[in-house]
């Protein structure tokens, strides 16, 4: 039975349809993405499935039933406008959290102190949450989301703002709640995140599917020629060459999509000729990135 199921939602504001008949559902222990360009509906989305604000057409299933108050508890949500206290102690507000999702106090704190000793953060749990750097603050507001070990995590562009490494410990740790049963809904514009981490997704642009499913699925359905190429050199010329269709440079790496009857050793021959120097040259699947350009195009304004 899917834990949430979402049924041909919409909202209105005024004559502005930001979410338009979206469906899609979600079984237990999945890590699913709800992916679009900024402004596409999804925020809007999440905060109908949390009922902070209520569907004006459709139903939204949740636990296998609608909304209910106890669903709560249940519920780890990080928004994407974070909110912290900034006054408090970060284990006085970690405390508060978890006391306001059902934890008794003693548990709360000892649960706090685990997750900020695993954040590199112990240091820092008597400081007020006004002296932490933006990254730490995002660090605790997360610890605050799965504080209550929620069965259901709703995750808002939970990479923004984080340097490498704390992006690699929050994807292992996102990674480590889904091999415990946990079910993930990981909203984001960036798909390089998506592609790693979500194995179904649902891309909805200007408040409207435009693609789901499993991702695999999706990957092979909209696959294409396409190549790696890393070189020293000038490489425009590739752009011209008869068997390409279109190449994204950056100076010294280009992804390059080939036309449909146009084979990979084609290319390479081509290359060859040209006495440019390649240092790598690898056929590559489509990335999702690409797919989310070829449906979306030029995304559209701020959500």
């Amino acid at each position: 039975m899917a834990l949430l199921k979402v049924d041909r939602i919409s909202k209105f504001y005024d004559h502005y349809r930001a979410v338009d008949q979206v469906s899609f559902h979600i079984e237990p222990g999945r890590m699913f993405g709800l992916l679009g360009p900024n402004g596409a509906g999804k925020t809007t989305t999440m905060r109908m499935i949390m009922n902070i604000i209520i569907p004006d057409e459709g139903r939204i299933e949740i636990f296998g039933s609608q909304f209910r108050e106890e669903h709560k508890n249940r519920i780890g949500y990080l928004p994407e406008e974070r909110g912290l206290y900034p006054k408090m102690k970060v284990i006085d507000h970690l405390q508060f959290l978890g006391e306001m999702k059902g934890l008794t106090a003693h548990r709360a704190r000892q649960g706090a102190l685990k997750w900020l000793e695993r954040f590199e953060l112990e240091s820092w749990a008597h400081k007020k949450v006004q002296e932490l750097s933006k990254g730490m603050q995002q660090k605790v507001q997360f610890i605050g989301t799965i504080l209550h070990d929620p069965d259901l995590i709703i995750m808002d562009e939970p990479f923004a703002g984080l340097d490498p490494i704390n992006t690699k410990l929050l994807k292992d740790i996102l990674l480590e709640l889904k091999q415990s049963g946990k079910t993930i809904i990981l909203s984001t514009h960036l798909m390089d995140q998506a592609e790693k981490l979500c194995e179904e997704i649902c891309l909805i642009n200007q408040g409207a599917v435009v693609l789901q499913g499993s991702l695999a699925e999706i990957k092979q359905r909209y696959s294409h020629n396409a190549v790696q190429l890393e070189y020293n050199g000038d490489a425009r010329f590739i752009a011209s060459l008869p068997m390409v269709e279109r190449v994204n440079d950056y100076g010294n790496y280009m992804e390059i999509r080939l036309h449909d009857q146009a084979a990979p050793r084609d290319l390479f021959r081509a290359i060859a000729r040209s006495g440019l120097e390649v240092t790598r040259f690898e056929a590559m699947e489509t990335s999702l990135n690409d797919i989310f350009i070829e449906m979306v195009g030029g995304g559209n304004g701020d959500e």
